[in-house]
């Protein structure tokens, strides 16, 4: 009766937190003996978590990054990377797609945000529409993966396992996709004869390399400094935090500072200077220090819209994770998802059968449902199966948050799909056609992903 009821609410145009609500609070007045407040308790105490609060300040550290400048600095630093290579405006597409994701943690941001000076400078550069959409959709599948993720703070709090170690799982994975798209970029830059965009500058290459040597080599001096030397931690790591500004100002590197905001978060939490929530409100810190003093790129006023409109997505994203901590709180009572465990483990006791199984639904469901409501609904009924299996949580939520990424790109309710079909002024069908080759990428990596753990693992055994 409780699917039944979801299922008409959602074919009736409902969104779909509404829908997940509205389902328990029928099945409750119509067929259960329960009082309707139960639906607000579950609601209210399913959005009552400390890891959660990481949701607001992330969603925050993005908009703050986005509005003051730094995407600007992150192309730029990009294109003197790999923006003289054959095709090299797709590779930078999908290098600064993968700096960004270090500090949004949300498909949709980088799409928007990194995205519309993307495909800008494409199509001033002769590029198709169509593949400066296709690029610019599947690197913003990156968002989510390399940390920190909201998507990964959902599915820690879902599963009761580590967002840090979630965090670690992400780097290698969204390495390796970084690497598969660059290496299709390269294909079709053969393909059609691609020459490099900038002018080779050996200057420039040389700078945007000393930034990296820093950022590489920054956390390892300060690891040596605490570890052998025996330093204290909190006065080397403010001391680092000055050397770093210091070098900036000599050196006026493009994004060292920006590029920093992943490290810092990574580095806090494997050392245990802070939680991922902690994190959160250091990212958020670091942002208005740049934005507001090192910049001056941002002003009270902007601070002010950047403040709303995190209140605004929050508020989105907390709702349906209430509304969906209901439905998944009833899926449970009223055994649905024992049928669906027993069921599937009558069918299969195969490991590989069942991700094989799983990735098929994560994929079709990721077409129909925003992905924070699709991991609070998946999560109680597929993590017990894998669970059961001998599938790792950590491997498994790499899986389903990849699955879900992917989603985003098809219709009819892709979001990403929405939000560049505006920003290159594209039909939503030709937007549509633009993303499907980067399709095969993608799925290449989630193959690779699903059937090497190892490749996900190996940085969260190391550190937790």
């Amino acid at each position: 009766m409780l699917k039944i009821f979801f299922l008409v609410f959602m074919a009736g145009g409902i969104p779909v937190a509404i829908a997940m609500a509205g389902a328990s609070l029928a099945y409750i007045l119509l067929s259960s003996s329960l009082p309707p407040f139960v639906v607000i308790h579950r609601m209210v105490s399913g959005i009552d978590s400390f890891p959660l609060l990481a949701v607001p300040f992330f969603i925050l550290a993005g908009n703050l990054m986005n509005n003051a400048g730094i995407t600007t600095r992150i192309y730029n630093f990009a294109l003197a990377l790999v923006g003289w290579m054959k095709g090299g405006l797709g590779h930078v597409n999908v290098l600064g797609s993968v700096i960004f994701a270090g500090m949004s943690g949300t498909a949709i941001a980088d799409a928007a945000g990194l995205g519309t000076i993307e495909i800008k400078a494409m199509k001033e550069h002769g590029y198709e529409t169509e593949f400066a959409v296709g690029v610019t959709a599947a690197s913003a599948t990156l968002g989510p993966i390399i940390p920190p993720s909201l998507p990964f703070v959902i599915y820690g709090m879902m599963a009761n396992v580590s967002v840090g170690a979630l965090f670690l799982a992400g780097i290698l994975p969204g390495a390796m996709m970084a690497i598969l798209m660059m290496l299709t970029v390269a294909y079709y830059a053969h393909k059609n004869k691609w020459g490099g965009d900038v002018k080779f500058s050996s200057t420039r290459l040389f700078k945007a390399l000393s930034e990296l040597a820093v950022v590489v080599g920054w956390p390892l001096l300060l690891w040596a400094a605490i570890d052998k030397l025996g330093a204290p931690a909190q006065m080397t790591v403010f001391a680092g935090l000055a050397a770093l500004f210091v070098l900036d100002k000599i050196f006026k590197f493009e994004a060292l500072l920006p590029i920093m905001t992943p490290v810092l978060l990574i580095g806090g939490m494997t050392t245990g200077l802070f939680t991922p929530t902690e994190g959160a409100i250091a990212a958020c810190v670091w942002a208005m220090i740049l934005g507001f003093a090192w910049y001056g790129t941002l002003s009270w006023k902007m601070f002010v819209k950047v403040c709303l409109d995190t209140i605004e997505t929050t508020a989105t994203v907390l709702f349906i994770v209430a509304a969906a901590s209901i439905f998944g709180w009833m899926l449970t009572a009223t055994g649905v998802t024992a049928d669906i465990a027993a069921w599937v483990l009558g069918f299969t006791d195969q490991a590989w059968v069942f991700l094989l199984l799983a990735n098929l639904l994560m994929l079709f469901v990721g077409c129909f449902l925003e992905p924070t409501a699709a991991i609070t609904i998946l999560v109680p009924i597929l993590l017990p199966i894998a669970t059961h299996l001998g599938i790792d949580p950590i491997h498994f939520g790499l899986v389903m948050v990849l699955n879900l990424m992917i989603g985003l790109l098809h219709p009819p309710m892709g979001m990403v799909l929405f939000v560049l079909a505006r920003v290159a002024g594209l039909s939503f069908e030709r937007t549509t056609m633009a993303i499907l080759p980067w399709l095969v990428p993608l799925l290449v990596s989630l193959a690779i992903i699903t059937y090497m753990p190892s490749l996900v693992l190996w940085l969260p055994k190391m550190f937790f």
